[in-house]
């Protein structure tokens, strides 16, 4: 019996060290650049709230200065849910297959998942195409960009039959830092025209539904009507919000279904998490990834 009983005791203390391994003290959030830091902790402020009350443990937003800076972050484990890019998620799964998982994607007002790079000059600056551009200044974003740099870096040749490099079509070409910082430098002349991404619905001088135009628009830091669209790539797969796998799976389940059903909530905080008009966020697989995986894979050969 006494040693039924040790053995118990054994058990109950394993087990407790177990569970105090697995419980969480912090969540940690992390938001991708593009957008100045301010606002882009003051649009996922009620979100960050919202997960602080349901998880019972303090909650941070984290806002690195690049794209870079979030993906390390969900590598090194200090970040442990960010909604990503799909080129920064296949950066990420390339880098540690085991380190995240894609839970929900945010839907268009139509349903679909999916948005695009989308090209764009000053009205008065007599570009309207990309062979507008030939010896002009170009941006992209962030390296690590979606929409802001790998898929434009790679339909924008097909069009021009030159490469991205300065001087082979565009006079310059350069990294602007972020979404905002691209469309900032186009509207203050900095440079000639550049790419960030919208969903490609609802009307050109609201910013479309949703994106980087529209959330800009909604800041005032540009009057659309001053912009053009001069390009448009084909459909991307909106990006995934991810946890970390290590998380207790008590924990992906409640933020998951936080998320989900954020609308329902509170419609003012899915707008602003969003980045404009939206269907919601919903369930999503690796396997929706799969493709810009393997074109990121073979850039890096």
């Amino acid at each position: 019996m006494k040693s039924l009983a040790a053995a118990l005791i054994l058990t109950t203390a394993l087990t407790g060290v177990a569970h105090a391994e697995e419980a969480i003290t912090e969540f940690n959030i992390g938001l991708l650049g593009g957008e100045n830091a301010q606002d882009r902790l003051a649009s996922n402020e009620c979100f960050r709230a919202y997960v602080e009350d349901a998880l019972g443990v303090p909650v941070h937003l984290f806002t690195p200065a690049d794209y870079n800076g979030v993906i390390q972050g969900l590598l090194g484990g200090s970040l442990d849910f960010a909604w990503l890019g799909a080129s920064g998620y296949a950066a990420t799964w390339l880098a540690d297959p085991n380190a995240v998982e894609p839970v929900l994607v945010k839907t268009n007002l139509d349903g679909s998942f999916s948005y695009f790079s989308i090209g764009f000059a000053r009205a008065d600056s007599g570009i309207h195409s990309l062979m507008d551009l030939q010896g002009r200044r170009f941006g992209f974003g962030d390296p690590n960009s979606t929409s802001g740099y790998l898929v434009p870096s790679i339909e924008i040749p097909r069009v021009t039959g030159h490469s991205m490099e300065s001087g082979d079509f565009f006079g310059e070409v350069v990294f602007t830092g972020g979404h905002e910082q691209t469309i900032i430098a186009v509207n203050n002349g900095d440079v000639d025209a550049g790419v960030t991404w919208a969903d490609g619905l609802g009307n050109w001088e609201d910013g479309y539904n949703s994106g980087a135009l529209r959330r800009a628009a909604d800041a005032g830091l540009v009057d659309m009507n001053d912009l053009v669209e001069i390009w448009r790539s084909n459909p991307i797969p909106e990006g995934p919000v991810v946890l970390r796998t290590s998380l207790p799976q008590e924990v992906k389940d409640t933020v998951t279904n936080l998320l989900e059903h954020l609308g329902e909530r509170d419609q003012a905080c899915l707008y602003g998490v969003a980045a404009g008009e939206t269907a919601g966020f919903a369930p999503i697989t690796h396997e929706a990834y799969q493709t810009i995986i393997d074109v990121r894979r073979a850039q890096m050969n």
